[in-house]
């Protein structure tokens, strides 16, 4: 929404479905029809997609109809991720390979389903990758394989990053990470998350911000994205970027 009010039609690309190991309920298809009810009454344009990012294939034809609608893309934000705070076990390969094949595997999937058409735009772009504050600390494990595949995803994101951040320079395309520590959204603010928490209060402090807050709001992310795809950044590539209240502060 914040990027249609600044003048961009959206490809919005969800799966609209639930992930059997991830233990809350993700976006819904009517999820996806009230983002682009939002996006178009600011007055631009929105092509919805169902797809999963773990799905190459799919990814790359529905980014396609968006580009036959819309034209060739000049911004992507990599924003699909999961979690599965408070599953314990460490030998769990169901959630690890789902969390890694959603946060990493998505990620990259994003990338080079995008690329091709900001090159052949020929004006360069800007790729926002998110990761969190998790992709540059390690706070907050405890040992699970639902939290080792977090962090592992998350600090891998920061290498697509850096990769891509020298792959794609030549044709003047941007690529940066932003590091979030909690945001309030359904990711962390669901009965399952909130009773882990609860019941694990060392955990929770080892995730706790300098500052003092419990999480940041959705908007303080989207304002740093924003930022990082408008000329306001123009020299900026590279760029691990925390909206983390302190929390990587050592």
């Amino acid at each position: 929404m914040a990027l249609a009010a600044e003048g961009a039609d959206i490809i919005a690309i969800d799966r609209c479905a639930d992930i059997d190991s991830i233990p809350y309920p993700l976006a819904t298809k009517a999820d996806l029809d009230k983002t682009v009810a939002l996006v178009e009454a600011r007055g631009r344009r929105a092509v919805p997609v169902i797809a999963d990012v773990r799905d190459l294939d799919a990814l790359r034809a529905g980014v396609q109809s968006g580009i036959d609608q819309l034209g060739d893309v000049d911004i992507v934000v990599a924003n699909a991720g999961v979690v599965a705070i408070g599953l314990k076990d460490p030998l769990d390969e169901a959630v690890y390979r789902d969390i890694v094949d959603t946060n990493l595997n998505g990620v990259w999937h994003t990338i080079v389903a995008t690329v091709p058409s900001i090159i052949r735009k020929g004006r360069g772009g800007s790729i926002i990758l998110t990761s969190s504050a998790q992709g540059l600390v390690g706070r907050g494990g405890d040992g699970s394989a639902a939290m080792f595949a977090y962090a592992a995803a998350k600090h891998g994101v920061v290498g697509l990053m850096r990769s891509a951040a020298n792959a794609y320079a030549q044709n003047n395309i941007r690529v940066n990470s932003v590091h979030p520590t909690g945001v309030a959204t359904p990711m962390i603010l669901n009965e399952f998350t909130a009773t882990s928490m609860r019941d694990n209060p060392r955990g929770s402090s080892l995730s706790a911000n300098l500052l003092p807050v419990p999480f940041v709001e959705a908007e303080d992310v989207t304002n740093a994205v924003v930022w990082l795809a408008s000329a306001k950044a123009r020299y900026i590539t590279g760029a691990t970027l925390p909206i983390d209240a302190g929390h990587t502060v050592m």
